[in-house]
Formats: structure tokens, sequence, C-alpha cells
């Protein structure tokens, strides 16, 4: 079997080729092409998005999709933007990261055991995505779950993350047969997995005071202990 860093790399750079959406294709040049005027001079990744970080991890975070001046334009999840800068402090705060900021691809952050990835991998215009679309992207996350082969939690960046998440987990054969309802802070038990909601950390929830530090900090803390009571009595992989 080859090593999970080989074939997440083989996956990541089929994800970056796609063009499977041609609005969102043409969304995430077209933002490239005439960007905000703080951003203007700069190199748009302007693709789609990979996963990024430990291909042994046991947390799996799990957004909506990039930011047309965040990702799109950094080329890496939730970097480049104020909801990236409340995520990596957090992250960092429980240790899953090395460093509180991520501001670019080359900036030397680094995950331990987590893992970032999206429903979708294009930016889409009002960041709304349309079914078609989410599901085009979906065998994606399917195939990042078969990968990860350690993931135990999977922590949802709202509730589109979380019915995508449920989606991918049908896909890979572990249907519910009560959907369970999202919201900040809810638990579900999906085969193997704990999935947990999480309000996004966009602005809208942030300058509201509907998502608080404290409140995403508790979603990590929690994370990490579910994965590490089911590392003690699991296996190695």
């Amino acid at each position: 079997m080859p090593s999970p860093t080989i074939t997440l790399d083989r996956l990541n750079r089929r994800i970056v080729a796609c063009a499977r959406c041609p609005r969102l294709v043409a969304h995430r040049e077209a933002t490239a092409a005439s960007p905000p005027r703080r951003y203007r001079g700069q190199t748009y990744w302007a693709r789609p998005l990979p996963g990024f970080g430990d291909p042994r991890a046991e947390l799996l975070l799990v957004g909506l999709a990039p930011a047309a001046n965040g990702g799109n334009r950094t080329g890496r999840m939730f970097t480049g933007d104020e909801s990236g800068n409340w995520l990596y402090r957090a992250l960092w705060e429980a240790g899953f990261a090395n460093q509180p900021t991520s501001t670019h691809r080359k900036d030397g952050l680094r995950l331990t055991d987590c893992y970032i990835t999206a429903c979708v991998r294009c930016a889409p215009p009002g960041n709304h995505p349309t079914p078609q679309e989410r599901d085009n992207c979906l065998p994606y996350l399917v195939k990042e779950l078969e990968m990860l082969r350690q993931v135990r939690v999977i922590v949802c960046l709202g509730s589109f993350a979380w019915n995508g998440a449920l989606r991918a987990l049908a896909a890979c054969g572990l249907a519910v047969k009560r959907k369970p309802r999202f919201s900040h802070g809810a638990e579900a038990v999906v085969g193997p997995y704990t999935l947990m909601g999480c309000f996004h950390p966009s602005q809208q929830n942030t300058f509201t005071g509907r998502l608080t530090r404290s409140m995403l900090d508790g979603v990590f803390r929690r994370a990490k202990r579910i994965a590490q009571a089911a590392e003690s009595v699991s296996p190695e992989l």
C-alpha cells in the first residue's frame, strides 16, 4: 500500500487541475483578474484548493469553500482572511498548529494531528455553491476520508459543511437512519467517527458575537479529548 502522503499528493494534484464547474472557474479567475485595491499586484492562486495538513491526522476539519480573496488568493485553506486568523489561532492554542497565523503557503505553518479540507474547492459567488457544484466536489472529500485512515473526529464549520460531511460519510457506506441536526457543539457518532458542529468563524459570526474565541477554543479542546480517547482504545492503523 502506498504511504498516505503519496496518495494524498496524487489526489491533491487532481483537485488542483479540476474544472468541472464552469461558474466557479469563471468566478475564481475573474476575482484574480480584478482583485480589490489592497491585493492588486499580487498573483492569485485562482485554482481549486487541495487539502492541507497532517496525513496521519486524527482530526479532520471541514469548511464550506475558499474565500474569493482568501484561499483563492493564497492557495491554502483558510489563509489570508479573518476566518483563517480566528481558526489558526484556535488550532495553535489546542496544539494542532505550530504557529497562530497563516498568511501564505510558505510561511512555515505545520499542522499536527489535523487535516483541513472543504466541501467545495473553488470560491463560489456570494459564498453560495449550488447543489450541483457541491456534488461535483463530493468525491474528493470521500477520497480524503478513505485515505486519512486515522481520522476519528470531524469538525464541521457551519451547516453546509455538516451536511456535506454526512453526504460523504454516506458515500463511504456510513449512512445514518436519522440525520443529526447541526448546531454549535452538536455531536453525532457515525461509524468510527464523531461528527462535531461548530459555527463558521466568518466575520458574520465573529463580529456579531455569535461565535466567540472561547466557544471556538472549546470545540477544539473537546475534539482533542475525543481523538485521544479513541486512540487509547484503537489499534494502530
